[in-house]
C-alpha cells in the first residue's frame, strides 16, 4: 500500500522542489495518478537546436517536472 506521492520539482532558481500528497492505494495506482499529475501540471517542449532545454515545462512557469515517487 502506498501512503504518499512525492512530486520531484526542479525550480528556475536551481532548488529542488519535493512537494508531498498523501495518497492510499496501491503502486500501481500510484503511478498512475502520477502520470495524471504530470499531464495536468506541466506540457512537454521539444526544443530541436537545443536538446538539453527539451523537457516537461510545469504550466505555471515555476520550474520543470522530473518525476515522482510512491512511498
Amino acid at each position: 500500500m502506498t501512503k504518499e506521492i512525492v512530486l520531484i520539482i526542479l525550480l528556475i532558481n536551481g532548488e529542488l522542489s519535493l512537494p508531498s500528497f498523501p495518497f492510499e492505494g496501491t503502486m500501481h495506482e500510484c503511478f498512475a495518478y502520477g502520470d495524471k499529475l504530470r499531464e495536468e501540471l506541466s506540457t512537454h517542449k521539444w526544443v530541436e537546436e537545443d536538446m538539453m532545454k527539451s523537457g516537461w515545462y510545469l504550466k505555471n512557469g515555476m520550474g520543470t517536472w522530473h518525476g515522482f515517487m510512491c512511498k
